[in-house]
């Protein structure tokens, strides 16, 4: 190959590109990023970034190393399309791309309110996603104490932003459609637990229901339940999920279906064209499905196999294989989870107590351990998650 394209400024973008250089590839590198900003880390956005703890520049990813990578950096450049027959990648300025080798990754995008909950023709101040820096320091002028914040969606963003806001005085309501915050991913049993924190914090949830309306003029100043309620809000932040950005790839022949389909080894069903980080639904060979994952680790750890396919073609023989792992900082405490449980898993504590903030909890499905979940229990943790593994 003489030229290969990262479509992602991304932590997998990054990763890709370093990996294929680590590999001995030596041709032309671009790295294609709708933002102007050079990537950086966004786990911290909705936790010490967003308290004003840690700065724009501690966020960046690009370290003096990569200077050596020889990257060809087209930041503010959007990709609209791309054309395997004719090799190229079209960008939303009318250029277009040539290259023999494309790896995706562009991450998913925040979910916003639908347009009927909108009262007038556009979105009001004070209505948020959380996605960007830009984003986050949007929402951080509006938190200020005494303020009161309506969380729309109780998954790990809106959980985080919870925390973060309640510690600097923000009065924070959180609204969420399914029985309880985060059943989704824990079921109700252990749910129910993080739920009960959310109270001891002073964090109001109400489930079962969604928001209908968001009511104000230029600027929100509450919301509106389908069950008819309002509650009275200064700000709001939409944390209902996020939607892989593939959209671009739209009539290319890359199968999606949740995000970009790829095998273990993150090829695609298009030849030369492989895919990492949030938006790949990769087949995970230890899960015996296909699984998708906006985590850290996967952004880290993927890219090394997604450019050896590149590389090596189908010959390759390499897949992704490490367990799903994530952690999360919520009311000062930390939430560490390896596997993927379903909902007729039966869950076993194994450690601590649900009343405290220190236990650890293992899913089983035929009394066999498929999943952990831990808070504040990191050396435990570890061994449960080596087993597992």
């Amino acid at each position: 190959m003489k030229a290969i394209a990262v479509v992602g400024a991304s932590l997998a973008g990054l990763n890709t590109a370093r990996a294929l250089r680590r590999l001995g590839y030596d041709g032309r590198l671009y790295l294609v990023g709708d933002e102007s900003a050079a990537p950086y880390d966004r786990t911290p956005l909705s936790k010490g970034f967003l308290e004003g703890k840690i700065s724009v520049g501690a966020l960046a990813l690009v370290a003096d190393s990569d200077a050596g990578l020889e990257i060809e950096w087209l930041l503010g450049r959007r990709a609209t399309g791309l054309h395997p027959s004719r090799r190229t990648i079209q960008l939303a300025d009318g250029a277009r791309l040539a290259c023999d080798g494309v790896v995706v990754a562009t991450g998913a995008r925040a979910r916003t309110l639908p347009r009927a909950v909108l009262d007038g023709p556009g979105v009001p101040a004070g209505v948020h996603t959380l996605r960007t820096v830009a984003d986050a320091q949007a929402l951080r002028a509006d938190l200020r104490p005494g303020s009161r914040l309506v969380i729309v969606g109780a998954g790990f963003i809106g959980a985080e932003v919870a925390s973060t806001a309640s510690a600097l005085g923000v009065d924070v309501t959180i609204v969420e459609r399914g029985p309880l915050p985060l059943s989704g991913v824990f079921g109700n049993e252990l749910a129910a637990v993080f739920a009960a924190r959310y109270d001891r914090h002073s964090v109001r949830v109400f489930t079962g229901t969604d928001v209908a309306g968001i009511e104000g003029g230029e600027r929100v100043t509450g919301v509106r339940f389908a069950d008819g309620r309002s509650l009275r809000a200064d700000a709001v932040l939409t944390a209902a999920g996020a939607i892989p950005a593939v959209d671009w790839l739209a009539g290319s022949g890359v199968r999606l279906e949740n995000g970009v389909v790829c095998d273990a080894s993150c090829a695609t069903s298009v030849p030369n064209v492989v895919a990492v980080g949030d938006c790949a639904n990769a087949y995970h060979p230890l899960i015996g499905e296909h699984h998708r994952t906006g985590h850290w680790t996967t952004a880290l750890n993927q890219p090394a196999v997604a450019a050896a396919r590149l590389l090596g073609g189908p010959n390759a023989r390499v897949r992704y294989e490490p367990l799903p792992y994530f952690w999360s900082d919520q009311f000062g405490a930390t939430v560490q989870f390896a596997g993927a449980a379903r909902p007729d898993d039966r869950l076993e504590l194994a450690e601590g107590s649900y009343q405290t903030d220190s236990f650890l909890a293992v899913y089983r499905r035929d009394e066999r351990p498929v999943a952990v979940c831990a808070l504040n229990r990191p050396r435990s943790f570890a061994e449960w998650r080596r087993t597992l593994g």
